[in-house]
Formats: structure tokens, C-alpha cells, sequence
């Protein structure tokens, strides 16, 4: 089967999913048009605004789609071959991820736009709700640390480092212009659309010409700068209105990505390229990672993803205008997502066995084979690798003040700090942790330093499809207390959580066989994963301990009739 092909396919089924799974979920949801949502409830201008879906799936897009859809495709198709890679993103995000964020998003609208935390509480009482709100908070620290360190990677790539880095600056300016703009003054979108749509793209074109080199200072290297400064913009985006930064640069953002998604495939379409890369490699990769389950946790975002139900219930539920905008922004997001995880995955399909390029980093395969798909549509080589790098970037951007958001949101939540103080002191404390691990240096095997990236992905994966399948046990909950066939919630939950869980347990195997010979290692990723594992465990008691009681006496009601 030729790539032309497969892609036609991919892009069939998805766009079928939409139209027929999606609005199956949404009967059983039973959305309603008329119904009040939060956002008009409270539209405080700040959290709560109400916005059309349009706008709102561009911002919601470029927040959930992040380097997770592209790093993890790449990573698991060089380890395992494409095949299981492309079964699992399409069934993934059609069946899993798509219902995920769909029914969170759902869910938090009927909870008055509270996060799934708060949604945890209502459905497995404090205990339960403690244990979650601890878990979605590290789960979002590993999302921080991860991608601050993939972006300043990208800001110092020797070839395009300095243009990508000149060119989010600008992307960033013009995000914040745009917001002024549609606050203050009585442009209309349409118009003001139509002004910085364009600039973004300049700004591409101009960031070669004006490269933003950030040279070694104080003992510190470039990308530990790169990494700072990136933290401190985490720090302020996360407290400033939403109006000002976060939706007008995920509207654009979202634009750009559309962009690059449909000029991807379009050249995909048109280029011709034959599949090189072997269909399948074995159960286990040369480097001893077993299939199962480690490809479900590093495909992570591409067909899944907790963090999404994060942002859903976090900060796209407080800006849905009407309830029935779900199923597009909520379903028909992910499915896009699954299109970028399809689009990353091709670049590597395309690579023979033995290329190089087989061994860079992911965000280097994906700038160099996207860029090559892109050349087709006529654009030169040098400004399509730029794009592509620029898209990279931005997905990252949109998702880590998403990110830092919605950890600030969780402090506030536990501490009921509030105003602007309480704002500002739960942020520092959320980076706080990002801030040491990011300057730290890890040594692998033979010596060399590892980036902070690669030392937490897999546990940023693992916990991330953990965070997942937890939230889809609350939403099943919360479907079989409304009536609603929480079936469709249960069995993703099931087998999504038994992946996990059995990869927690491979990473907490050295420490707790060290343990168990009476040495303490230090085994940072092991201990990480022990602790995660517990608060899984906890979550899952009180899940237990609150449903089961009450699930028998609706039955005993059921069936006396009273």
C-alpha cells in the first residue's frame, strides 16, 4: 500500500468517526443547544468567557496539540516499526482520546466549568479528591519540564535554532497585540484576522534574517537560558487574562497548525513518497523495551491523552458558549490531533533502515520530513524546515501556559488562595520544581549528558495515560449516576489503565529490587513512578469504597420499586 493511500484512509475514518461515533456519544451526552453554560452564567472577562466554537477550537486545538502527538509517533515507529504505531493512533483517538476529552469537557460543563479535580471529589468525596488533585498536579509538572526543555532544544538547533527562537518572539508579540486589539478597540475578529494571520506567517520569513542567538553567560549554556527564560514566560502567561494572551495566540496558533496540518498532507498527497521504514520490528525494541506496554504510554498524546481532560475541564469548559459546540471542539480536536500524530508517524515511514536520520531527535526527523512533503507544494527547503520547526514551537508554546495555568488552578483550589497574590504564589510554587529539574545534568551510561526531555518522557507518558484513564473512571461514575451508558467511559478505563499500571510497574522494578536487597538508589523515575502508582491506588480505593455502596442500593430501590 502506497502512503497516498494510507493517508486517504486515515483521513477517512476520522472524518467518518465524527460524523458517526462522535454523534452517537453526543446523544448519549444529550447535549442541548438551550441549556446556560458557565460561561455565559458567570463571564467574568478573566476565566469564564463565552466563545464562538471556531475560535474555540483553534485555541483548544493548539493547546491539547503539543510536542506529545509528534515526539511520541516518532519515538514508538523507530522502536517498533510504523504499523502498530498508525493501528493504535487511529483506533486510539477515535475510541479513547476523543471520547475522553469529548465527555470530560461535557462533564466539567455540567459541574459549573470545575475541573475534573473538583468533579473527583463530588464522585469519591475528599480522600479521593486530595489523591487526584495530587496526581493531576505532577502530571502537569512533567508536561512543564518536558516540553520547556524540547522548546529550548529547538531555540538552539545549530542549522535554524536562532530563526525559530526570532521567530516565536514575534509570534508571541503579535498574540499579545491581537488581544489588545479585540479588547480594546471595535475591530471585529474577522478584520483583526485578516491583520495578524499574515504577520505570523512574516514573522516566519523574517526570523532567518534577524536570528535570536542567546550566547553562554555565567557559566550557564544556552539552552540552560533558553530554559529560564522560558519558565519565566510560563510564570506570566499564567496569571494574565485570558483575553490577552492565551486565546488570541491559540486563535492564531491554531490557524498555523491548521497551516502546517493541511500543507503536510497535501504535500504527502502530491510527493509520491514510497513507505521505506519496516512495518513491524518485533514485540521488543534493540534497546529491550517490550511492545506491550510501552507503546500505548510513549504513543501517549497521538491517541490519548489525560492532559487533554486537564485543559477540557480546565479552561475550554469555562469559554463554551453552547453546549452542543462539545462535540466539535471537544471530539473533532483529538481527531485533529490524531492527524498531526499520522503526519509525524509518515515522516518516519518514509526513512530507509539504516538513515541517519533515524537516529536524531524527533523534532529534527519531523522538521525534515515535513519540511520535505511541503516542498512539493513549491516552497523552498530552508523556509518549509523553518515552518515546520516554528509549528513544532508552537505547538509547545500554547500547551505549557496551559499547562502552568491550570497547575496555579490546583493550588488555589487546595490552599483557597485567591486574588492576585494568591495567583502569583501558587504559579511559584508550581514552577518551582520545573526550575530544579531543568538545571539539572543527567549522565547516561556511557557518560553523556542526557536532556531533561528524554530522562521524563516515558514517565510523562505513563503518567499521563494514568491521568487518562483515571478521568474516564470519574466521567463513567459521574454517566452511571445520570443514567447514561457509562459502559462507553468503563472499557477504555480498563484497558488503558492495565497499560499503565503494568509500565509503572517496570519503572519502579530496580528500586524496588534494590529495596529489597536493603539498597537505596537514587532513582529519581523510580521513585516518581512509586509514588504515582500509590495515589493511582488510593483514587481507585475510594472509587470503590464510594460506588460500590452506593451502586447496590440503587439496585435494592430498583428492584423493591421505591
Amino acid at each position: 500500500m502506497s502512503l497516498f493511500t494510507l493517508a486517504l484512509i486515515v483521513a477517512a475514518v476520522f472524518g467518518a468517526a465524527h460524523l458517526t461515533y462522535g454523534r452517537f456519544l453526543a446523544r448519549h451526552l444529550e447535549l442541548k443547544q438551550d441549556r446556560k453554560t458557565p460561561a455565559c452564567e458567570v463571564n467574568d472577562g478573566v476565566d469564564f468567557v463565552p466563545t464562538g466554537k471556531r475560535f474555540l477550537l483553534a485555541q483548544h486545538f493548539s493547546a491539547i496539540a503539543a510536542a506529545g502527538p509528534i515526539v511520541g509517533p516518532i519515538l514508538a515507529s523507530l522502536w517498533f516499526g510504523w504499523l502498530p504505531v498508525l493501528i493504535w493512533i487511529v483506533a486510539g483517538a477515535v475510541f479513547f482520546g476523543a471520547m475522553h476529552d469529548f465527555s470530560s469537557m461535557v462533564g466539567s460543563v455540567r459541574h459549573k466549568a470545575r475541573s475534573i479535580v473538583d468533579i473527583v471529589g463530588e464522585q469519591f468525596g475528599r480522600r479521593g479528591y486530595l489523591a487526584f488533585l495530587g496526581f493531576v498536579w505532577l502530571s502537569l509538572l512533567y508536561v512543564i519540564i518536558a516540553f520547556t526543555d524540547l522548546t529550548s532544544s529547538s531555540f538552539v538547533d545549530p542549522e535554524l535554532g536562532g530563526a525559530v527562537a526570532a521567530s516565536s518572539m514575534m509570534y508571541l508579540v503579535l498574540g499579545l497585540g491581537m488581544g489588545a486589539v479585540l479588547k480594546f478597540s471595535r475591530v471585529p475578529l474577522w478584520a483583526a484576522t485578516l491583520i495578524f494571520l499574515p504577520l505570523v506567517f512574516l514573522s516566519i520569513v523574517l526570523g532567518p534574517s534577524v536570528p535570536l542567538v542567546i550566547p553562554s553567560f555565567g557559566g550557564l549554556s544556552p539552552q540552560q537560558i533558553w530554559n529560564y527564560l522560558l519558565l519565566l514566560y510560563c510564570l506570566v502567561a499564567s496569571v494574565i487574562p485570558v483575553w490577552l494572551l492565551l486565546q488570541p495566540r491559540g486563535y492564531l496558533g491554531g490557524f498555523f497548525l491548521y497551516a502546517i496540518l493541511a500543507a503536510g498532507f497535501i504535500g504527502l498527497l502530491l510527493g509520491g513518497e514510497q513507505i521505506q521504514y519496516p512495518a513491524f520490528l518485533g514485540f521488543t525494541s534493540e534497546k529491550g523495551a517490550p511492545l506491550f506496554p510501552i507503546l500505548f504510554v510513549t504513543v501517549a498524546c497521538g491517541a490519548c491523552s489525560g492532559f487533554h481532560g486537564i485543559v477540557c475541564s480546565g479552561t475550554t469548559s469555562k469559554q463554551i458558549a453552547k453546549e452542543t459546540d462539545c462535540h466539535a471542539v471537544g471530539y473533532g480536536a483529538m481527531l485533529l490531533e490524531g492527524l498531526v500524530a499520522f503526519l509525524a508517524l509518515a515522516t518516519v515511514m518514509v526513512l530507509a533502515k539504516g538513515s541517519a536520520l533515524a537516529g536524531a531527535s524527533p523534532d529534527r526527523v519531523y522538521a525534515e520530513g515535513l519540511g520535505n512533503f511541503v516542498q512539493h507544494l513549491g516552497i523552498p527547503a530552508d523556509f518549509a524546515r523553518a515552518f515546520t520547526l516554528l509549528a513544532f514551537t508552537t505547538f509547545i508554546y500554547d500547551t505549557l501556559d496551559v499547562a502552568t495555568r491550570l497547575a496555579r488552578y490546583i493550588i488555589q483550589e487546595l490552599t483557597g488562595w485567591r486574588g492576585k497574590w494568591g495567583s502569583w504564589a501558587a504559579v511559584l510554587i508550581s514552577l518551582a520544581i520545573p526550575l530544579a529539574c531543568v538545571s539539572l545534568k543527567v549522565t547516561g551510561p556511557d557518560g553523556s549528558v542526557l536532556p531533561a526531555w528524554k530522562v521524563f518522557w516515558t514517565l510523562f507518558g505513563t503518567s499521563n495515560q494514568l491521568l487518562a484513564a483515571l478521568t474516564l473512571m470519574t466521567i463513567a461514575a459521574w454517566m452511571a449516576r445520570s443514567g447514561k451508558a457509562w459502559v462507553l467511559a468503563a472499557l477504555p478505563m480498563a484497558f488503558i489503565l492495565a497499560m499503565t499500571l503494568w509500565s509503572l510497574f517496570l519503572m519502579m522494578k530496580p528500586l524496588l529490587t534494590a529495596l529489597a536487597q536493603g539498597r537505596f538508589p537514587s532513582d529519581a523515575i523510580g521513585a516518581a513512578a512509586l509514588v504515582l502508582t500509590l495515589l493511582a491506588f488510593l483514587l481507585i480505593a475510594e472509587a470503590v469504597r464510594s460506588l460500590v455502596p452506593r451502586l447496590g442500593r440503587e439496585k435494592i430501590q430498583g428492584a423493591t420499586g421505591s
